[in-house]
């Protein structure tokens, strides 16, 4: 159930209200609040309650927390007793008189998030930016464009230490589960955990030692795997309900046993939708080729920049080839500013032929460089040529500082769409931080 706040009455007594009544007006969270629709959000918000039961949080309470947790890179325990002692940040979030007792539990952001999921949070950037565009602190100007990976936070993967986490989850399940249907099997964990540990230790790990440790890993996983089967089917047979996250972890361990027998039975260390993360197993390995980060671990997203403004056009844990998404590009910016753009920038791998006719057909002015030999051109073209050139990086600026200031080199949500919601969230915390600095 939501039940809609009241701000339309007045405060009875404001000269009772902390610091003589008054806020400073030009503090940075006050400003920030006054670009949010927070009336269009709270009608999307009640959208995902029903009528009946308790009600629920106050949507301006909710989403204010969830943008603040972005803008200060605070965790959601720290944030929530930030917020406490913040009056600003309590205006920000909705709140009429300074409040001290709890407004509410940390876990509630993250059941929130996985509640309210990536669409409401798309819906949260298109009112936003729709403000900002109206009011003129975003312009229509030229597109620049870039693909990059957002790093997820997992512990870097290898075959032995990968199968060593899905052995202890099934240890421990077996254990858990066992005690409930009244079966003790035989595990041996305290025998694999040695053999994992003084694989681990070894500072020279050869190849004949990755391979033993490896084949012990797989023997030991696929015991744990008959026996939490048939435990499985024990409760089953009992009449016992499983929990659903129980059933779907066990199929990710089964499919990461498959993949590592697969590969170590073929002598190779490639296959098709690679599990890296047990935890994570939506995560793959996307090759960049980038000095000191050839591999990295991340969903790949591929970004415009507007009037210094960054937008998250396209994102995916699967690797694409980001000069395929130039038409969603410009679909996507005809959808903010209802126009084409008068110019589109981006590097060599977004100069195809296709592209080039697209920006033919459109009237769109392109930097692509030109194909074959250096044709001979004005010195005008050329010297804007060579200004797009250099106005392309800073969208490698803007990508930097968001994964500098805003946590986009470690994604750490792990709910369902997580990752998406995490990037989306970051980027609209900086776009917003921006706008703020502008108005």
């Amino acid at each position: 159930m939501y039940k809609s706040k009241d701000r339309k009455t007045l405060v009875l007594f404001p000269e009772l209200f902390p610091f003589g009544g008054k806020l400073n007006e030009d503090n940075r969270w006050l400003r920030i609040a006054e670009m949010i629709p927070w009336d269009d959000l709270e009608d999307e918000y009640r959208r995902y309650f029903s009528d009946v039961g308790r009600p629920a949080k106050d949507a301006r309470l909710v989403i204010g927390l969830l943008l603040l947790k972005h803008m200060t890179g605070l965790s959601d325990e720290a944030l929530v007793e930030e917020v406490s002692e913040n009056p600003y940040m309590q205006a920000f979030c909705g709140f009429t008189e300074f409040v001290t007792e709890a407004m509410l539990d940390s876990s509630t952001l993250t059941k929130m998030r996985d509640r309210l999921g990536v669409e409401f949070f798309k819906q949260l950037e298109r009112k936003t930016y729709k403000v900002l565009i109206e009011r003129k602190i975003i312009r229509a100007k030229g597109m620049l464009v870039d693909a990059t990976v957002f790093p997820e936070e997992i512990k870097y993967p290898n075959d032995v230490g990968l199968l060593n986490t899905v052995r202890e989850w099934l240890v421990r399940t077996i254990r858990g589960m066992g005690r409930v249907v009244g079966k003790k099997p035989r595990t041996y964990s305290r025998r694999a955990r040695q053999e994992y540990l003084r694989f681990a230790k070894k500072r020279n790990k050869t190849k004949k030692a990755i391979a033993k440790a490896k084949k012990a890993m797989l023997q030991y996983v696929r015991r744990n795997l008959k026996q939490m089967k048939e435990i499985v089917r024990s409760a089953r047979r009992k009449g016992l309900r499983l929990k659903g996250r129980v059933i779907a972890r066990l199929k990710v361990a089964e499919r990461i046993f498959s993949q590592q027998w697969e590969m170590y039975r073929q002598k190779v260390n490639r296959i098709a939708e690679r599990i890296v993360s047990f935890h994570r197993p939506y995560v793959r390995p996307i090759k960049r080729g980038k000095q000191g980060k050839e591999v990295e671990f991340g969903g790949k997203g591929a970004l415009a920049q507007v009037d210094g403004f960054l937008f998250l056009d396209h994102f995916a844990h699967e690797a694409f080839a980001e000069e395929s998404l130039t038409a969603q590009h410009l679909e996507a910016y005809v959808e903010r500013f209802g126009k084409l753009p008068p110019s589109f920038t981006g590097d060599q791998k977004y100069g195809t032929r296709k592209n080039r006719g697209i920006m033919a057909e459109l009237a769109i002015r392109e930097s692509f460089r030109p194909l074959g030999r250096r044709a001979k051109i004005m010195w005008k073209q050329d010297r804007w040529f060579r200004r797009k050139q250099k106005e392309r990086n800073r969208i490698e600026g803007s990508l930097g500082h968001g994964k500098e200031h805003y946590g986009l080199d470690r994604v750490r949500y792990s709910v369902q769409d997580g990752s998406e919601i995490w990037v989306r969230t970051g980027i609209l915390a900086m776009n917003l931080r921006t706008a703020a600095k502008r108005a």
